[in-house]
């Protein structure tokens, strides 16, 4: 049975297209590992998740991303990680849960 690993990187102030590259490379080093990686990249629209009633649109991505640490058995954090606030709380949780942690 293949173990399961997520990816924790900073997005704020990033373009699509630096997260899915950063993401990219994430991947394949997971896969070399081997590792299957859960998609962890939620892009939904904020003015659809504001209309559903979620005002804190970080802290509901924060909470889909523990809801997903669930079903991991890794986390491998992108380069950067501990400067947000985001990722700073997966390390914690991480730990704290005995996941294995990867560092880029």
């Amino acid at each position: 049975m293949k173990k399961v690993a997520m990816i924790s990187q900073a997005m704020r102030g990033k373009t699509e297209q630096e997260i899915l590259k950063t993401r990219e490379k994430a991947v394949a080093a997971l896969s070399k590992k081997g590792y299957e990686v859960l998609d962890t990249y939620f892009d939904y629209s904020e003015q659809d998740l504001k209309e559903k009633g979620f005002n804190n649109i970080p802290l509901y991505y924060l909470a889909k991303s523990l809801k997903a640490m669930s079903k991991c058995d890794a986390v491998y954090f992108c380069k950067g990680w501990e400067k947000t606030r985001g990722c700073k709380i997966e390390h914690k949780t991480a730990m704290a849960y005995g996941l294995d942690i990867i560092y880029e």
